[in-house]
């Protein structure tokens, strides 16, 4: 087994993968905003 040098792991699909979901969320809670917003005005 080789010896474990910090700091040298490659995480470019790590940050990738982070940047996606972070991007995903952020389309997931505005769209949830805004059904909750279309809702609380039209359903009344």
């Amino acid at each position: 087994m080789a010896e474990h040098k910090h700091g040298e792991m490659d995480t470019e699909v790590q940050e990738k993968t982070f940047e996606g979901f972070i991007k995903a969320a952020t389309w997931v809670g505005g769209i949830a905003i805004g059904v909750l917003i279309f809702l609380a005005l039209f359903n009344s």
